[in-house]
C-alpha cells in the first residue's frame, strides 16, 4: 500500500486526536485494534499494542514530504497548492523559540509591529465597544475564507450593525493558521522577520471572536497557540474554524460527467470532510469547552449541491465548472474555489454562526454590489435558508433552533433571564 493511500485510510477510518489526549473508551480501543492489523508498522515500540500517539505519529510520518522538500513549497496537487509539506521540527517542542513575539509584553509587541510597518499603517487596530450588538472579530485565512470575509460585513450591515473585522490573510498555505503564527512571531522560516499584525492588536485591544480557515495537514496545536494568546488578553473570546467543503482531490479520479454527483456521493464526500476536520476540532473542543465552534460551510455547500440536483437553485447551471464547463457552477476550479454568487452563501453561514440568527430574518436590502441580476432575489432567499439549516443542524456550531423561529435558543434563554 503506498503512503498516500495509507494516509487516506488512516484518516477516513475515523480516528480522532481527542482520544489521544482525553482517554480511550471501548470504541476507541476497537479502532486501535483495527488500525494495528492494517498498519503494523505504526506500532513503533513493537509491544503489540497501538496507542493513539503512535497512530497519529505514523499518519504524520506517512503524509510528510521528503526531507529535501521546503516547508513553504511542498508537493503541489493539480490545483497548484501544497497538500503535503515539511513542518519545522520546532512545532514538536514544548515551547517556541525565546524570540517569539508571543512571549513579549503588550507594549513590546506593539513596538515590534510599529517597527515592521515603519509608519505605513497603525501599530494597533481597535474599535470602541459596539452599541449595535456587533462582535469585534480578528481572523486569518486563505482564498476559501476570503469570499465570506468580503460578504459578511455587508450582511451584518443589512442586519443593522457595523462589523469590526481585522484580518491577516494570504493565498493557499500562506493563509493557514500555522503559517500566520510563524510569520507573526518571527520564528522558524521567519526568524528575525516578525510581522505581528494581529498579535499587536489582540494584545492591545478588545475582541470578541477570532476566525480561521482550515488547511492540509492541520493539527490542533496550530490553532491552540492562537487561542491561548487571545485568551490571555481577551478571556471572553470565542473561536470559529471553517470546515471548508468537499474537493475533487478526495476522488480517485476526475469524473467525466456531472452525472457522477448524486446526493449519495455528496453525502460521502461530506462525511470524509467531517472526519478529517474532527482531527482538529475534537481536541480543541475538549481543551476549550464552549469556546471553539465550527463554521459549517461544508454542510452549506453540500446542501446547495443537493438543491441544485433537485432543480432548486434558480440561475445556477452546474455543480463543478471543471467537469460541466458551466460558468455559474457551485465550484469553479480544480482546487474548489467558490463559483459566482456563492460568496453570499459563505457570508450567510459566517453571520448565522457568529450572531445566532437566520439571515432570513434580515429585512433591509443587502448591498452586495456586482451583477444585480445574479444571484437573483429567489436564489438569495435559498442561500439564506440553506445557511441557517446548515448552522442550526450542525452540533458544533453552537447554534440550535428547536422552535424554528430563526434565533439561537441560547440567545432567547439569555433574553428571558434578563427580563426576569
Amino acid at each position: 500500500m503506498n503512503s498516500r493511500l495509507c494516509v487516506a485510510t488512516l484518516i477516513t477510518i475515523g480516528f480522532s486526536l481527542g482520544a489521544c489526549v482525553f482517554g480511550q473508551n471501548a470504541q476507541n480501543n476497537k479502532r486501535l485494534q483495527q488500525l494495528l492489523k492494517q498498519f503494523p508498522a505504526a506500532d513503533t515500540n513493537e509491544d503489540g499494542k497501538l496507542t493513539w500517539k503512535e497512530a497519529l505519529a505514523y499518519r504524520n510520518k506517512m503524509g510528510k514530504a521528503p526531507d529535501n522538500a521546503k516547508s513553504s513549497a511542498g508537493n503541489r496537487n493539480r490545483g497548484g497548492v501544497p497538500q503535503t509539506f515539511k513542518v519545522d521540527a520546532g512545532w514538536e517542542l514544548e515551547r517556541f523559540p525565546d524570540e517569539a513575539i508571543c512571549y513579549m509584553s503588550a507594549s513590546e509587541i506593539k513596538a515590534a509591529f510599529a517597527k515592521a510597518v515603519s509608519g505605513k499603517g497603525p501599530a494597533v487596530v481597535s474599535y470602541p465597544p459596539p452599541a449595535d450588538g456587533a462582535m469585534r472579530i480578528v481572523g486569518v485565512g486563505h482564498s476559501f475564507m476570503a469570499p465570506g470575509y468580503k460578504t459578511m460585513p455587508r450582511i451584518v450591515k443589512g442586519a443593522g450593525m457595523d462589523q469590526p473585522l481585522y484580518t491577516h490573510i494570504g493565498g493557499g498555505i500562506t493563509g493557514s493558521a500555522r503559517y500566520k503564527w510563524e510569520q507573526e512571531n518571527g520564528i522558524f522560516d521567519f526568524k528575525g522577520k516578525p510581522y505581528p499584525k494581529l498579535l499587536s492588536s489582540i494584545a492591545n485591544a478588545k475582541w470578541e471572536a477570532m476566525m480561521f480557515g482550515p488547511y492540509f495537514q492541520d493539527q490542533a496545536k496550530y490553532f491552540s497557540c492562537w487561542i491561548d494568546f487571545c485568551l490571555k488578553y481577551n478571556p471572553e473570546m470565542k473561536f470559529y474554524i471553517s470546515d471548508a467543503w468537499p474537493q475533487l482531490s478526495q476522488l480517485k479520479e476526475k469524473p467525466t460527467s456531472e452525472a457522477f454527483f448524486t446526493e449519495a456521493v455528496m453525502d460521502q464526500l461530506s462525511g470524509e470532510r467531517k472526519t478529517m476536520h474532527a482531527v482538529v476540532m475534537d481536541p480543541l473542543r475538549n481543551s476549550y469547552p464552549e469556546k471553539v465552534f465550527v463554521l459549517p460551510t461544508s454542510d452549506a455547500m453540500v446542501l446547495a449541491a443537493k438543491h441544485f440536483l433537485r432543480g432548486e437553485l434558480p440561475g445556477v447551471e452546474g455543480i463543478h465548472r471543471v467537469i460541466g464547463r458551466k460558468e455559474r457552477s457551485l465550484w469553479r476550479d480544480q482546487l474548489g474555489h467558490l463559483g459566482p454568487g456563492f460568496d453570499r452563501l459563505e457570508g450567510y453561514v459566517f453571520y448565522a454562526t457568529l450572531y445566532g440568527k437566520s439571515p432570513e430574518l434580515i429585512e433591509d436590502k443587502i448591498d452586495f454590489g456586482g451583477n444585480p441580476e445574479f444571484p437573483s432575489a429567489d436564489l438569495d432567499r435559498v442561500f439564506r435558508k440553506i445557511a441557517w439549516q446548515a448552522v442550526a443542524n450542525n452540533p458544533y456550531s453552537g447554534v440550535t433552533d428547536k422552535n424554528q423561529n430563526g434565533v439561537n435558543d441560547s440567545l432567547e434563554t439569555e433574553s428571558a433571564s434578563k427580563k426576569q
